[in-house]
C-alpha cells in the first residue's frame, strides 16, 4: 500500500459539475482529491480487504440472531421497546439487504482492523462506484497509470445484479433522502441508476414529502403508493419518528430493512468481540457501562465480561477509543492513550448517548493524512472499496475521498 502523487485530470472539475458531483469541494476544502492516489497489490486487495470484509459480514449476520435472542442486548443497543418486534420480524421474514460499508484500519501489513460497520445508510457510494472508476479509465487512457492497472470496484455491477435477484422486472422502487443535500442525493441516485439498469422503476421523493394514506400506506409526492422504499434516513432516527408507528401496517418493504438497526449501531462491536474474541480483524471492544469502574481503577468489570476484560486490559489501557453507540462522522468520539485524551471530536452532538470502549489501533500516516478503507458489501460479499483520509485521527466531515488503483 503506497500513496503516489499523480497529475490531476484536465477539466475534471468541469466534468464533476456536468455529472452532478457538486460536492467535490465542501466546507471550503477539497472533498474529492486526485492529486495523489493509493496503490495496492492484488494480493493485498484479495487477502486483506475483500475476503476479510466478506467474512466480517457473515459474522455480523450471526450477531443479529445473538442480539435478537437477548432483551438485555436490545436494551444496550437502545432499540426502542415499542419497535423491537418490528426489527425482529423483519429478520425472521428474511427482509433483504442491499449494501453496507465496513470502515477498516489498514496499512498494507497485517490484518485490517474493523473500526465500525456503516450498515444502514452509508454514503460515498457514488464516489466509490462511479467517479473513481472514471478517474481510473481517464488516467489509463492518458498514460498516467501503467497499462494493466485496475481498481477494486465492481460496485455498480454488483448492485444491478442484487436488484435483479430480489425484484421482478418492472417492479417500482422509491428512493428517498433529505431534500437539498447533494451528497445524499448522489447516493440515492447511484442506487436508482443500478435499479433502472436492472429493469426496475425508480422514483425519487424527498423524505419530508412522504405522506400516509387513509389506508395506512406510504405515498410519494405524486400520491403513488410506495411498495418498496430505499430511504437514506437512519433507523435510529426513524424508529424515534412518529412515522415508525405506521411501518408495520403499511405493506412497504424498507431498504435497508429494520434489522439493519442492529448492525449500524456501534454496540455491535462489543457483541462481535464477545462472540469472536481474538478474531484477527476485530479489536477488543466493550460496553463502557460494563468496564467503567475497572478502567477508572475503582472497581471490577461486570461479571459476564471480567475474563475478557482481563485479557484485553493492557491493550485498552495503552490506548482506547470511546464512541457513542449512535453517532456519525466521528461526532463525540474521544481517543485515550495511557489514561489521557489525545484527541477528541469537536462535534459533541452525541455526547449524551451510551458509549462503547474499543482498543485503539492507529491509522497509517501518508503526508500528514490518515486513510480509512471503506470496504463495500453488496448482498453478502465485498464488491469494492473507497478511501477517505483525514488529518485527524478521527475521520470527520472534513475528510477527503481518494481514488485507488491496483498495480499491474
Amino acid at each position: 500500500m503506497k500513496k503516489i502523487d499523480l497529475p490531476e485530470r484536465r477539466r475534471w472539475r468541469e466534468h464533476a459539475q456536468e455529472v452532478g458531483f457538486t460536492f467535490a469541494d465542501m466546507h471550503g476544502e477539497p472533498y474529492w482529491d486526485e492529486t495523489s492516489a493509493y496503490a495496492f497489490s492484488l494480493a493485498q486487495i484479495e487477502a486483506d480487504i475483500e475476503d476479510p470484509a466478506t467474512e466480517l459480514h457473515a459474522m455480523c449476520r450471526e450477531a443479529v440472531d445473538h442480539i435478537l435472542a437477548s432483551e438485555a442486548l436490545m436494551e444496550r443497543l437502545a432499540i426502542p421497546e415499542a419497535h423491537r418486534d418490528l426489527v425482529a420480524e423483519s429478520w425472521r421474514r428474511g427482509d433483504p439487504e442491499i449494501y453496507g460499508r465496513f470502515d477498516l484500519a489498514y496499512d498494507g501489513n497485517g490484518p485490517a482492523k474493523l473500526l465500525e460497520y456503516n450498515a444502514d445508510t452509508p454514503t460515498s457510494l457514488y464516489e466509490s462506484a462511479a467517479f473513481q472508476w472514471q478517474w481510473l479509465e481517464d488516467q489509463l487512457e492518458t498514460g498516467v497509470l501503467p497499462t494493466g492497472s485496475d481498481q477494486f470496484n465492481g460496485l455498480h455491477e454488483a448492485l444491478v445484479a442484487r436488484f435483479k435477484m430480489l425484484f421482478k422486472s418492472g417492479t417500482d422502487l422509491h428512493f428517498a433522502a433529505v431534500a437539498d443535500n447533494p451528497e445524499d442525493y448522489a447516493t440515492v441516485e447511484a442506487m436508482a441508476w443500478a435499479a433502472r439498469e436492472a429493469d426496475l422503476g425508480a422514483h425519487y421523493c424527498d423524505l419530508e414529502k412522504i405522506a400516509i394514506s387513509t389506508e395506512g400506506q406510504f405515498l410519494d409526492d405524486e400520491e403513488r403508493v410506495i411498495g418498496v422504499l430505499f430511504k437514506l434516513y437512519p433507523w435510529e432516527d426513524l424508529l424515534r419518528d412518529d412515522y415508525a408507528n405506521h411501518i408495520a401496517g403499511s405493506g412497504c418493504l424498507f431498504l435497508e430493512p429494520p434489522w439493519k438497526a442492529l448492525l449500524s449501531n456501534k454496540g455491535l462491536l462489543p457483541v462481535l468481540w464477545q462472540m469472536f474474541e481474538g478474531h484477527p480483524n476485530l479489536l477488543p471492544a466493550f460496553f463502557e457501562h460494563d468496564i467503567a469502574d475497572a478502567m477508572a481503577g475503582i472497581g471490577a468489570p461486570a461479571p459476564g465480561v471480567a475474563a475478557a476484560f482481563e485479557r484485553a486490559e493492557a491493550q485498552l489501557r495503552a490506548g482506547h477509543v470511546r464512541k457513542p453507540i449512535l453517532s456519525r462522522e466521528g461526532a463525540s468520539v474521544s481517543i485515550y492513550k495511557n489514561g489521557k485524551i489525545i484527541e477528541q471530536a469537536q462535534n459533541t452532538e452525541y455526547a449524551d448517548h451510551p458509549r462503547i470502549v474499543q482498543a485503539y489501533h492507529s491509522l497509517p500516516q501518508f503526508d500528514g493524512f490518515r486513510p480509512v478503507v471503506g470496504a463495500w458489501i453488496v448482498g453478502d460479499t465485498c464488491a469494492g472499496m473507497g478511501i477517505r483520509e483525514d488529518r485527524s485521527r478521527i475521520t470527520q466531515d472534513l475528510s477527503r475521498f481518494k481514488p485507488h488503483f491496483i498495480t499491474a
